[in-house]
C-alpha cells in the first residue's frame, strides 16, 4: 500500500492510490456499507485479510493507508489486528482526533494513515512505539509512497515525477481525474521495480488503482483491478459538511 497523490479542487479534492501487494491480495469490486451514525462509506475489501486500504464517506471524510511509518521495519507477525481493519475502525469513530490520540495501537504493524476532508490533510504515523501527527496544507498537491517498498532516494525520484507532471498543467486549473489515473498508470523512474505501476518478479506488484473524487454534492470512488481488468465505480450523495 503504496503510492498516493492528493490534488485539491474547488470545494473538494481527488485522491488516487496505487496498491502494491502480493497478487493473491487483489480484489474485484467496491463495497458500500454504513458505519456508526448512519453514514455511508465506500471501500474495496482485501481478499485475504478482510480489511481495506482506502475508505471514502459521504460525510466528506476519506482516509487511506501506506505500509510503514518512516523507515523499512522488521515484519514480526502475528499482529493483534490488521491495519486494514483498523482503517475501518477509524470510520466508526466520529471524531478523528479521538482516534489519533486514543486508539489502541499496540500489536499493530507500523503504518502511515492519511486523512482528508475539505480543508484538512493529516499524516498520522505509527512506528510501532510512538504516534506522529502532522497537518499539511490542504491547498497544495501532495505525494506519498510506502517506506517499506521505496528507499528515501527513490521516494524523492518518484515525487519528482509527480511534480514534473504538475508543472505541465495549465496554471490554476485542476487536472481531470482521468488524467491523474493516467499518471498513476504511466509514471516512471526508468526502473520497473520502482515505477508507479511496479513489478518485482510476481512477488509484489501494483494490483489496483483506486480513486476518490470528493465534491460538495457527491463522492465517487473508481476502482481498477490491474490483474484481471475488472473495473467498478460507486457514487454517494455528499452530506452537509
Amino acid at each position: 500500500m503504496c503510492t498516493v497523490t492528493y490534488l485539491p479542487t474547488r470545494g473538494g479534492f481527488t485522491i488516487t492510490h496505487n496498491r502494491d501487494e502480493a497478487p493473491a491480495r487483489s480484489t474485484f469490486s467496491i463495497e458500500e456499507t454504513e458505519v456508526k451514525g448512519g453514514s455511508k462509506v465506500l471501500f474495496p475489501r482485501d481478499a485475504k485479510a478482510g480489511g481495506t486500504w482506502i475508505v471514502a464517506g459521504e460525510n466528506g471524510k476519506t482516509a487511506c493507508l501506506l505500509n510503514g511509518a518512516f523507515d523499512k521495519h522488521q515484519h514480526l507477525p502475528p499482529y493483534r489486528r490488521s491495519r486494514g481493519l483498523m482503517l475501518l475502525d477509524f470510520f466508526e469513530e466520529p471524531q478523528p482526533a479521538v482516534f489519533f490520540e486514543q486508539y489502541a495501537l499496540d500489536g499493530i504493524e507500523p503504518f502511515t494513515l492519511l486523512f482528508f476532508q475539505p480543508g484538512t490533510v493529516v499524516e498520522f504515523r505509527w512506528d510501532g512505539t510512538h504516534r506522529f501527527y502532522q497537518e499539511l496544507p490542504a491547498s497544495k498537491p501532495h505525494f506519498w509512497c510506502s517506506a517499506t517498498l521505496y528507499p528515501p532516494d527513490m521516494q524523492v525520484k518518484r515525487a519528482n515525477v509527480f511534480h514534473q507532471w504538475l508543472a505541465t498543467l495549465p496554471p490554476g486549473k485542476a487536472p481531470n481525474p482521468s488524467a491523474i489515473i493516467q499518471l498513476h498508470r504511466s509514471g516512471s523512474v526508468g526502473d520497473p521495480d520502482y515505477d508507479f505501476v511496479m513489478q518485482r518478479e510476481g512477488r509484489v506488484q501494483t494490483v489496483s488503482i483506486t480513486q476518490v473524487v470528493q465534491r460538495k454534492k457527491y463522492v465517487r470512488m473508481r476502482y481498477f483491478d490491474l490483474l484481471e481488468g475488472n473495473r467498478d465505480e460507486r457514487l454517494v450523495s455528499g452530506r452537509d459538511r
